[in-house]
Parts: structure tokens; C-alpha cells; sequence
């Protein structure tokens, strides 16, 4: 009986182990497929226009070259204020979004109130309809004032029915004695809030402030409706650095059409530079959330 348990033992170990092996394999050749792009782009973006042109895309640098980089930082203090305005937007933006949406979420998984259904309705409804592009941006700028203004960077991106929907999920697989034992000892809903339920949302309050800082640094729509050309100060990094490439690639085109000599732009290691200068700080801050992101998003999805 024992060499029979003992044999089934070693057989689970190895199966295990095999398991494992397959399972690591699997994992390194998904995790390659996806930094090949990224490394691709870095080491590119290091290399001589004409090489890329004519030679493609390398794994090293064949002709070393930063004249992507000096054509990006040909006017610095027009990029370092884009990056102010970018990580000035994307802190304010994800703090409060953050605020508005785990209380609103907590509110709404909160089973002691009454309304809790139609307003979640309310805000499920918004998901499948909206207003319009034309009232919307009627909306933005005579009734809310939005244009030329930093609000509009902040404002339009502040609440996410989908990031709500998780938040409301993750608060619901929280123990609801958890807060009548609170309410006992006399804490009202805003110390049961602040004191209680969001030093225990860790993961959550990374999964969903990842989201939003994502989104925030990607945004450049409502700069392009919101922000003209006379406040080119509120620009934000991707807006600004499309707006370059734009003009850089206008300018080839109209020398090209008119015969004129025009200075060659280096407009591949340029594109690889501007993707290594939006992408960089959101790739160096992703791993000190990581380890909360698989987490947060498994327990905000199982109950609903």
C-alpha cells in the first residue's frame, strides 16, 4: 500500500514538473514575442536613417547614429514642457479618478443602500449610448468653458463606468461584517471608507490607478479638440510629439513635390526616438505595480 502511495507520488511530482517546464517554456516565448517590438524600437531608434531605409531593422545597431534623438530635442523646452504637462495631468487625473471611482464604487456594493440598483443602472446605461461627438463637444466648450484650459485634459478622462464596474465587484467580495463590526465601534461611512476599505483594496487601487495613468499619458484627443494653437503650452507629450512628426513629414512632401533642396529629416530613427521618449516612463513604472495587477483584476472580476 505504501510503495503504491509512494509511486503515485513520485508520478504527481513529475507530472508537475513537466507541467512546469511546458508551462515556463510557453511563458519566455509569449514574454519574447512581446519585448521583441519594444527592443526593436529601442535599438533602432540608436541607428542611421539610411541604414534603416536600406538595411531594415536590426537586433544591434549597425551604424550608431542619435540623429532620431537631435531632431526630437531640437527645441527642448518645448518637449520638457510637454513632459510637465503630461505627469502634471496624469498625477491630478489618476488621484482623483481614483477617489471617484472607488467611492463610488464602495457606495454602490454597499448592500444597506436602498438606491443601489437604479443608480447602478444609471450608470450601466451611459455604457451603451452617449450623446455625440457634435454634443459633446458643444457640451466641452460653451457650457463648460473647456477650451484652452488645463481642465479639459483632466476632466473628460475623470470616470470610467468600466473601472467603477470593477471596483463595485472587488468592494462586494469584501465581507460586509467587516464593516458592520466597524459601525458598531462607531466609525461613520467615510472612516469605514479611508480607514478601512482602501487599505485593503491595494491591488485594486493599483490595477485601476495603471488603467487610468495609461490613459491619461496616451491621450491626445481631447488636447487636439480642446487646445489650439495659441496655448501651445498645454500641449501634452503625444499631442506635441504628433504634431511634430506631422510638420516634419509635411515638409518632406512639399520639398519633394517643388524640387527644392530640403535638409533630410531622419523620419524612421525619429518615429523609433518618440516612441522610446512616450512609452519610457509607463514601461519603468509598470513593475512596481505588476505584482498587484493579476491580482486585482481576478478579484474584481469573480463576483457580480
Amino acid at each position: 500500500m505504501s510503495a503504491t502511495i509512494a509511486a503515485g507520488k513520485q508520478k504527481i511530482t513529475a507530472d508537475r514538473i513537466g507541467f512546469y517546464i511546458v508551462g515556463y517554456i510557453l511563458l519566455f516565448g509569449f514574454a519574447f514575442i512581446c519585448l521583441v517590438p519594444f527592443y526593436l524600437t529601442l535599438v533602432n531608434s540608436f541607428v542611421d536613417e539610411g541604414t534603416i531605409i536600406r538595411e531594415g531593422y536590426y537586433f544591434y545597431p549597425r551604424r550608431f547614429s542619435l540623429e532620431g534623438y537631435g531632431m526630437l530635442l531640437k527645441n527642448p523646452a518645448h518637449i520638457i514642457n510637454a513632459y510637465k504637462i503630461t505627469v502634471f495631468v496624469t498625477a491630478v487625473g489618476t488621484f482623483a479618478a481614483l477617489f471617484l471611482v472607488t467611492m463610488a464604487g464602495f457606495v454602490l456594493s454597499r448592500r444597506d443602500f436602498y438606491y443601489r440598483n437604479p443608480m447602478s443602472f444609471f450608470f450601466y446605461f451611459t455604457t451603451l449610448f452617449n450623446g455625440g461627438l457634435v454634443p459633446y463637444y458643444i457640451l466641452c466648450t460653451r457650457t463648460l468653458h473647456f477650451t484652452n484650459n488645463i481642465f479639459a485634459l483632466v476632466i473628460p478622462c475623470l470616470f470610467s463606468v468600466w473601472n467603477m464596474i470593477i471596483t463595485k465587484n472587488y468592494f462586494k467580495s469584501i465581507p460586509f461584517e467587516i464593516i458592520e463590526s466597524a459601525k458598531i465601534d462607531g466609525a461613520n461611512d467615510f472612516t469605514v471608507y479611508f480607514r478601512l476599505m482602501l487599505p485593503i483594496c491595494t491591488p485594486l487601487l493599483a490595477t485601476i490607478g495603471l488603467f487610468t495613468a495609461l490613459a491619461y499619458w496616451n491621450d491626445w484627443y481631447n488636447c487636439m479638440l480642446f487646445i489650439n494653437t495659441r496655448r501651445q503650452d498645454l500641449y501634452t507629450l503625444q499631442y506635441y510629439l504628433q504634431n511634430l512628426l506631422n510638420s516634419a513629414q509635411a515638409m518632406q512632401r512639399i520639398a519633394e513635390k517643388s524640387g527644392l533642396p530640403l535638409v533630410t529629416v531622419p523620419m524612421e530613427s525619429m518615429k523609433m526616438a518618440m516612441t522610446v521618449v512616450a512609452t519610457g516612463p509607463m514601461l519603468m513604472a509598470y513593475p512596481f505595480v505588476q505584482k498587484y495587477f493579476v491580482k486585482g483584476l481576478t478579484i474584481g472580476s469573480v463576483k457580480g
